[in-house]
């Protein structure tokens, strides 16, 4: 008998292929479905899943709340409008009994079903739709994004829609070239992946399509770990360190971004999108060859890494419920 297991499950981009973890760029094509031990994830470039009204709800508080999580400098405007309509087409072409764009010329009507959204605007005019290009596209996918432009030999993150950042804010970002975003991480400049990565990202022709895997841990089933709100989510991490076994797996997180680039064909900037999947212990405990291998990547993680995640106070909490269940 095949053992059935929660639709999260199924669908979870579980990103450990061995025991040991180390950055990598780890980029492959898009639209390849890999198989898992519950399922099977990656045939499309966006993901829709029974958390897609409470995710795009979300965003549209955090947003409410802090409107700083969506940037756009002047010079990105016609990247954004290609984002969005590129990415309007996507979700048509996934969905098209339950999502259509339709029109002509620059007079076009956006339908979503599911979310109960038919919108008339008009392409270029900002104020057709509801926070512009960027925020519009962000109110019909569960993904962040991010728009990076190529000019001076690098890529520059200069608009985006973030609210579900994993201890990192797009604010502070606008405007910073590729690498010094990711000045921070450890290992990586040492070993030249992210003058790598951008090379690779630069050379990406129009439509090219490419995605990656990140992850770290989280306290509860909570999307928006920015910088900007740290009071409100490190206390957790805190706390966990020292919790009963019971409330580490109920609690403590796998969190991982699918991360698609494509490179769009009117602009020519790069559409980065995060797509934020969690997933608590006990869930990940349903398939125990999953919960073994995140054991021991968490037991063997070096000490920099773990702290460059914010994983230093529970990490082994983490290992030790996952590889005996205290």
């Amino acid at each position: 008998m095949t053992r059935t297991v929660p639709d999260r499950l199924a669908t979870f981009p579980f990103p450990f292929r061995a025991d040991t973890f180390r950055y990598s760029t780890n980029v492959e094509a898009a639209r390849v479905v890999v198989a898992t031990e519950a399922g099977e994830w990656g045939s499309g470039i966006l993901h829709l899943d029974g958390d897609y009204a409470a995710e795009v709800a979300e965003r549209a508080r955090v947003l409410e709340r802090d409107p700083t999580r969506l940037q756009m400098l002047p010079h990105m405007r016609p990247a954004s409008w290609d984002a969005l309509l590129t990415m309007l087409r996507e979700l048509e072409a996934q969905h098209p009994e339950q999502m259509r764009l339709t029109g002509s010329g620059r007079e076009l009507v956006w339908r979503n079903d599911v979310l109960g959204v038919e919108h008339r605007f008009t392409e270029g005019d900002d104020d057709s739709v509801p926070g512009g290009p960027l925020g519009f596209l962000g109110s019909q996918i569960q993904d962040d994004v991010v728009l990076l432009d190529q000019r001076e030999g690098s890529l520059w993150a200069d608009a985006g829609n973030v609210t579900f950042a994993a201890d990192w804010s797009m604010g502070f970002d606008t405007g910073m070239r590729f690498l010094e975003i990711h000045g921070p991480v450890p290992r990586v400049h040492e070993e030249g992946i992210l003058p790598r990565a951008e090379r690779f990202l630069m050379r990406l022709p129009p439509g090219a399509e490419y995605r990656r895997l990140n992850w770290t841990l989280g306290v509860d089933r909570r999307l928006d770990h920015a910088t900007e709100v740290y009071p409100e989510w490190a206390p957790a991490r805190r706390h966990i360190a020292t919790a009963p076994a019971a409330e580490v797996g109920r609690r403590v997180h796998l969190r991982v971004e699918l991360q698609h680039l494509v490179r769009l064909g009117a602009s020519g900037a790069i559409l980065f999108l995060i797509r934020t999947y969690l997933v608590s212990l006990e869930e990940l405990a349903q398939v125990p060859a999953w919960r073994e291998r995140l054991g021991r990547v968490l037991a063997e993680l070096p000490a920099d890494m773990a702290d460059y995640k914010g994983l230093s106070r529970f990490r082994h909490r983490a290992a030790d419920w996952c590889l005996s269940g205290t």
